[in-house]
């Protein structure tokens, strides 16, 4: 039988007015207590003795037994979910930066005090994808974890790919929707996606990796010549975090733009939806697709987590328990297009080799072969004068690794 849960919520914008909607819509046993806010002047739906400004007056609430953390603040978000925590009391959150940048410490304080954490609204929307890896993955063999992680930039890159529009127009347009974060670099410079992939990583491989240590590069320095190879090639332009084991117990983490081919999977992923690829070694490739920005969309993913707490559900970072851990490094070789302006660029970048090179008047570009570490040290030196896209074709697993090898590695 379900407990009945009282809630404490965090921040009632776009997402915590969502999961209102759809929690009112349900006969449930669950019932809002209070929620926190920021600016008590702003006109509401709900009646003003539901608000508070002051965050002490949910976490020390003792009928409180749940608290729903829904603002921008990762560090404020901190404090409440690990206060929540370590006083008894469940927490869902869709905060990504915060669960990325402090995640280890997290399961540690979930075990330490036994209460739960469940985070699906943070990575990727309404796609359940946390959930499967913990669950339906749970002892699966993965290859690579990729995708598109970030509503706000796809939305961005499908209006200026496929219906000409500036990128300004596009990033205004995502914004006013509710799509786009305060900041846009932390969307469109891939840095959001980072933080989705630190998460998925944890669950797939059982990783804890800093953000930090994980590159990102995002869509803000694309230009038309950029587009318009892409159309030439018949592809299209996504930015796609992945996750990949390189061997038998090491994996490589990075967000990258990407071209991708027709018959890839994301080709068709559009506007502010969100697709997941899971490869695997015995489930081959999986597909997962929904909308990954939005309030109802987002909104329904924590509301599946609150569900879930009702029958005390919690996450059991299976993978974390694997006797042979794997290990993160940035030592995978990419294929690449780099355009750029200045022409001894290049030549400062080290190549392993170039299989092509154009130049013009206007711009100039190459493809090749570079190691991810080597991108790493140049990367403000790559931002600071040009574009970077992986090329297509490197998600693949390696033919190195055996479906017999990964068996003996993770003691399966």
């Amino acid at each position: 039988m379900s407990k009945k849960l009282n809630i404490g919520l965090f921040g009632f914008g776009v997402v915590g007015q969502g999961l209102y909607d759809i929690t009112v819509s349900r006969h449930l046993n669950l019932e809002f207590k209070k929620i926190a806010i920021k600016d008590p002047s702003k006109k509401r739906t709900l009646p003003q003795e539901l608000f508070t400004t002051d965050k002490w007056e949910i976490l020390n609430n003792p009928e409180i037994n749940t608290i729903i953390e829904l603002i921008n603040d990762a560090e404020a978000a901190y404090e409440i979910v690990t206060y929540a925590l370590k006083n008894g009391k469940n927490v869902v959150s869709a905060n990504k930066k915060m669960i990325a940048n402090h995640l280890e410490e997290l399961v540690a304080i979930q075990h330490e005090y036994g209460t739960s954490l469940l985070y699906e609204g943070a990575v990727c929307g309404s796609i359940p994808i946390i959930r499967n890896l913990e669950e339906y993955y749970d002892n699966e063999l993965l290859y690579a974890v990729s995708g598109i992680f970030n509503g706000s930039s796809n939305y961005i890159l499908s209006k200026v790919f496929n219906e000409n529009q500036t990128y300004d127009a596009a990033l205004k347009k995502a914004q006013d929707l509710g799509f786009a974060e305060t900041d846009p670099l932390l969307d469109v410079g891939g840095y959001d996606s980072k933080y989705k992939v630190t998460i998925a990583a944890a669950h797939a491989y059982g990783l804890f990796v800093n953000p930090d240590d994980i590159l990102n590069i995002g869509i803000q320095n694309l230009q038309t010549s950029d587009l318009q190879y892409a159309r030439e090639k018949g592809q299209k332009i996504k930015l796609v975090p992945v996750a990949k084991k390189q061997n038998d117990n090491e994996v490589s983490i990075y967000v990258l733009p990407k071209l991708v081919k027709k018959e890839d999977f994301l080709f068709n992923v559009e506007n502010e939806y969100n697709g997941v690829s899971v490869q695997a070694a015995f489930a081959d490739q999986q597909f997962f697709f929904g909308k990954g920005a939005g309030g109802h969309p987002t909104g329904a993913a924590v509301f599946s987590d609150i569900s879930a707490l009702r029958y005390d559900y919690r996450y059991e970072y299976k993978k974390t328990l694997i006797e042979e851990k794997v290990t993160f490094n940035n030592e995978e070789i990419l294929q690449v297009y780099l355009r750029f302006n200045q022409e001894d660029l290049v030549e400062k970048l080290p190549f392993i080799d170039i299989e092509e090179r154009y130049s013009s008047r206007e711009y100039h570009y190459v493809i090749g072969s570079i190691k991810l570490s080597d991108i790493i040290e140049a990367k403000d030196l790559i931002l600071s004068d040009g574009a970077f896209i992986a090329d297509t074709g490197n998600l693949v697993a390696p033919t190195h690794i055996t479906i017999e090898a990964l068996l003996q590695s993770e003691n399966i």
